[in-house]
């Protein structure tokens, strides 16, 4: 009798030991509800989505310039792009995250953040991010994660600049100016509007994916610059039409396909809002793309590959902003309306004007960054986020943010590119142009012929 009390007593002990392992795992496990923790499923869509993002920069938007310039000026576009990706990547994580997303105090309180972070100081690899998706802000990624997925937006938007002066700036003066504008305009921009801290993130502006930060910025700079450059000297006589549209097409399938991290992986979780954002990025360059189609059918008698391109992209810069705000429907009326504006201003206004945006980043970019960024002031539904939805007051907000921003991103890109041009040179010489880039800022060319 005692044995078997003995050995009922033993399993009991050894029951509520198991009990105890059992619920000490499960706490070391799950997370407390309540507490930020880390999501392994947002990690790894976010390394998704940062892979993605870079894959717009290379090869996405350097098959798609480098296939609208001529021959001779196609390694010239694929260097710049490329060197982009390694010099904005080191200015980055030296201080320009720090500065991009870091907290301000004082008289740069809004404007500009510290050096806390510079060169990733006292950032573990554990480290949750500051910046989360509202509806799941305890599920967080590794704040390593959205500095280096935040980095690839730093690279492309600079970028798209190359676009408004290709085939005629040294490549000495186009590195110079890349940097110093990722320092003076495009870090100071993202404080505003992304930060914390910004003071038109206070003032309630919504950019979910850089409609302001990257497209009217970039689009802004590229006009500008398409300006104080001046026009291609083959342009004003005979011009001649891009070299290799299967690339152009090769580029914009894979800008498309990249557009899914640079918009979807806004959201910073794998989610209900970054399903929406993927499905409305997609409606908007499949809408866009037919509606420039469908134009160029009716006013020139033939739909063109390099029109049904130019208006995906229209379509996918638009849709940027508001890609996290706006339905189904939203989507349709951002995506048709940028591709009729973006067409007048590609083909009408740009030849009345006479200015040479060379690949058409202003007319694209630009302008469809400000519909988009206007239009997610009326579009914005509570369903996609119950914190936004579009009345006179957010279109008022929104207004204010496009203005500020196409003021300050072209005053300073005025005065770095006249201080870079006096100090370096920007505009390629008469003979340099003539020969090619390729061969007088590289000593390459493309294509060898075969013996």
């Amino acid at each position: 009798m005692l044995t078997k009390l003995s050995m009922v007593a033993i399993g009991c002990m050894l029951l509520l030991f198991g009990l105890d392992e059992i619920s000490l795992n499960a706490q070391t496990i799950l997370p407390i509800v309540g507490s930020p923790h880390l999501s392994l499923g947002n990690t790894a869509w976010m390394l998704v989505a940062t892979a993605l993002v870079m894959l717009m920069t290379i090869p996405g938007l350097a098959f798609f310039y480098g296939g609208l310039v001529r021959q001779k000026n196609v390694l010239n576009i694929l260097m710049q792009c490329f060197i982009l990706l390694a010099v904005i990547t080191i200015e980055w994580m030296a201080f320009g995250y720090s500065n991009a997303f870091g907290s301000s105090s004082g008289i740069t309180k809004g404007i500009i953040g510290n050096f806390d972070w510079a060169f990733l100081r006292n950032i573990k690899i554990n480290d949750l991010s500051p910046y989360f998706n509202q509806y799941v802000p305890d599920e967080r990624i590794p704040h390593i994660v959205f500095i280096i997925y935040q980095c690839m937006f730093a690279v492309i938007t600079p970028a798209l600049i190359i676009g408004a002066f290709a085939e005629r700036i040294k490549f000495r003066g186009f590195l110079i100016f890349s940097v110093l504008w990722a320092v003076i305009v495009y870090n100071p921009v993202v404080h505003w509007i992304w930060s914390s801290d910004g003071w038109l993130f206070k003032l309630g502006v919504v950019d979910f994916a850089g409609g302001i930060v990257v497209h009217i910025n970039a689009g802004i700079s590229a006009l500008i610059m398409a300006i104080l450059v001046g026009r291609r000297k083959y342009h004003e006589s005979s011009p001649t039409p891009p070299h290799n549209i299967p690339f152009v097409v090769l580029g914009t399938g894979l800008l498309w396909f990249g557009w899914f991290g640079f918009n979807a992986g806004s959201s910073l979780a794998a989610d209900g809002l970054a399903g929406n954002a993927f499905l409305v990025t997609h409606v908007a360059a499949a809408a866009a793309a037919l509606t420039w189609a469908l134009m160029d059918w009716i006013i020139n008698k033939k739909p063109t590959t390099i029109g049904m391109c130019t208006g995906a992209i229209a379509g996918l810069a638009a849709i940027t902003p508001a890609a996290g705000y706006v339905d189904f429907s939203g989507a349709l009326i951002i995506s048709i309306i940028s591709s009729v504006v973006c067409y007048i201003m590609v083909g009408k206004v740009k030849i009345l004007l006479k200015y040479d945006d060379s690949l058409d980043a202003f007319g694209v970019h630009g302008v469809g960054g400000i519909i988009g960024s206007l239009l997610v002031g009326v579009l914005a539904s509570r369903l996609i986020q119950p914190s936004v939805s579009g009345s006179s007051h957010q279109l008022i907000i929104q207004a204010l943010a496009v203005g500020v921003t196409i003021v300050y991103s072209g005053g300073f890109t005025f005065i770095i590119f006249k201080v870079v041009d006096k100090i370096w040179g920007i505009r390629a010489t008469d003979e340099e142009e003539s020969i090619g880039l390729d061969l007088s800022q590289h000593e390459e060319i493309a294509y060898t012929e075969v013996e």
